[in-house]
């Protein structure tokens, strides 16, 4: 019968026609404007702050500024892709959403349980970060206080449990009021990163950036070996190289993880006034405006110090914006760079935990999740849904340890541009009738260079975060048999376009 297979799939009409259910409807609030926020809210976290500096001075050098070009450069491309989806499918989910009327409910599934690891432990993640930046701000301020308390065996993190406990507030009350906050915090910290720029521009040396490219060196990443190094070097033998062209290459890889965070964007289109329009400018002026941001705080700290003074130190502490102005005796900086880092982390959370939420809202409203948990309550947000993500992001902060769980965020996201880029090629063959508010331009060879690209920055991962990244994968599918396959909406009702001919519906009206 229709839509018992594991490549059935969900058309487009249908998926459209689900966003006006009363029970389950999201109120359209958005603008471009909000969702252009939402991206450089996302995008912006600490590591302009530190990432900048420690991969100029252990990777490549002055050199940076161009990884960051590349990265951003890989990024846009499948930026485009997302783009093109979102004002096609103006739907929330993203990449689950759109990977269910392309590739089928299985790889839906797959993708949808890979971003529930993306969001759920990033949110985690960067919440655990907030409290320990709120703790150093505090001592800055002259208020000496722990935000992380033993208690028993255990380590409580109460700083990062009241964040994600405020945020669930917010998120709850409404995705505009969300947008405000979040527009008011995002100003706060681009006005700490222009500061950074504006006066770090006095400082600059033009002997610093000389030379600009350094002269490659032996990798310093033998020091990982067996599942620690990277998947190339595991299955190449490569050790890498520090400067140099290949330093500047590989630096790209570990920048690139700075822009994760902009498909968020694609997940608030159902919540969008006029997504067709609104999201492609939502996604790529998030993009435009971080990358150049990036570029200048890079140029900036690498022409104030020689990057050989931004390597990490013997006892493993990192190199960050505020060394380079202490070096210049600007020790004031490390209180306002604190500031910065403080209300970056703030809108990661809260913009991290409302793609989880819409996610998931997707799924449940599709049946592979609890139905119940779709409905949404008088602020036309999925409250369910909701609190139980702030619960669960909660508990997670608030007792474990982040670890290497922040490369476990980046293999899935890559995962997850991979499947929408592809599905961009997939339905301009399957669906050209389809109007495209955005077209994804020179088709095939954008999505194929964005395909590679991802690929690429997946194999410089280390082995042992795809170890757990399958792991996590495996487990998905034993709760899509167990249940989520069963539950299907789309199995039981046959809302299905497993061919071209038309749809069977039981009573209800078409799709638009």
């Amino acid at each position: 019968m229709p839509g018992n297979g594991l490549w059935r799939t969900k058309s487009i009409e249908q998926s459209i026609a689900d966003t006006d259910e009363p029970d389950t409807r999201l109120r359209k609030d958005l603008t471009a404007w909000d969702l252009t926020v939402f991206g450089v809210a996302v995008v912006i976290g600490a590591g302009i702050f530190t990432l900048t500096a420690s991969t100029a001075g252990n990777i490549a050098g002055p050199s940076v500024s161009l990884s960051f070009v590349l990265a951003a450069i890989a990024c846009a491309l499948a930026a485009l892709c997302y783009a093109e989806f979102a004002s096609t499918v103006p739907v929330a989910g993203s990449a689950y959403t759109f990977s269910y009327a392309t590739f089928g409910e299985f790889a839906a599934w797959i993708i949808g349980w890979d971003l529930v690891l993306e969001f759920a432990v990033g949110s985690a993640a960067v919440a655990k970060g907030w409290s320990a930046y709120l703790q150093t701000t505090l001592g800055l301020l002259g208020v000496e206080t722990k935000t992380e308390v033993a208690v028993g065996s255990f380590k409580f993190d109460w700083g990062a449990v009241l964040l994600v406990g405020v945020l669930t507030v917010l998120l709850v009350l409404g995705t505009k009021l969300s947008s405000r906050v979040s527009a008011i915090i995002t100003a706060i910290k681009v006005a700490v990163v222009l500061l950074v720029i504006v006066l770090g521009i006095s400082y600059i040396k033009a002997e610093n950036y000389s030379p600009f490219i350094p002269p490659a060196a032996e990798g310093s990443g033998a020091a990982h070996t067996g599942i620690e190094q990277s998947l190339f070097s595991l299955l190449t033998g490569y050790s890498g190289s520090t400067y140099g062209v290949l330093g500047m290459l590989a630096a790209a890889s570990i920048v690139f993880f700075a822009f994760i965070g902009f498909d968020v964007v694609a997940t608030t289109a159902e919540e969008t006034k006029n997504p067709q329009k609104a999201v492609p400018r939502g996604i790529l002026g998030s993009l435009a405006i971080v990358t150049v941001l990036y570029v200048a705080v890079t140029l900036v700290i690498t022409g104030m110090v020689p990057y050989e003074k931004l390597k990490t130190q013997p006892d493993g502490t990192r190199a960050t914006l505020a060394s380079a102005f202490a070096d210049n005796g600007v020790d004031w900086a490390a209180t306002v760079i604190s500031v910065g880092a403080l209300a970056g982390l703030t809108t990661v959370v809260m913009v991290l935990m409302l793609g989880q939420s819409r996610v998931l809202f997707a799924m449940s409203r599709d049946g592979l999740l609890p139905r119940g948990l779709a409905k949404t309550g008088s602020h036309g947000t999925p409250t369910r849904i909701t609190i139980i993500i702030g619960v669960l992001v909660a508990i997670a902060a608030g007792f474990f340890p982040a670890g290497k769980l922040e490369e476990m965020v980046n293999v899935g996201t890559l995962f997850a541009f991979i499947l929408v880029s592809a599905g961009v090629l997939v339905l301009r063959k399957t669906r050209p009738d389809l109007s495209r508010g955005f077209r994804v331009p020179l088709v095939p060879l954008v999505p194929i260079l964005a395909i590679l690209a991802c690929l690429w920055l997946m194999l410089n991962l280390t082995a042992l975060t795809w170890v757990r990244f399958l792991i996590w994968m495996a487990l998905g599918v034993v709760v899509y048999f167990v249940y989520s396959r069963r539950n299907s909406l789309l199995g039981k009702t046959g809302h299905a376009k497993v061919e071209p001919e038309p749809v069977i519906k039981h009573g209800e009206e078409p799709g638009v």
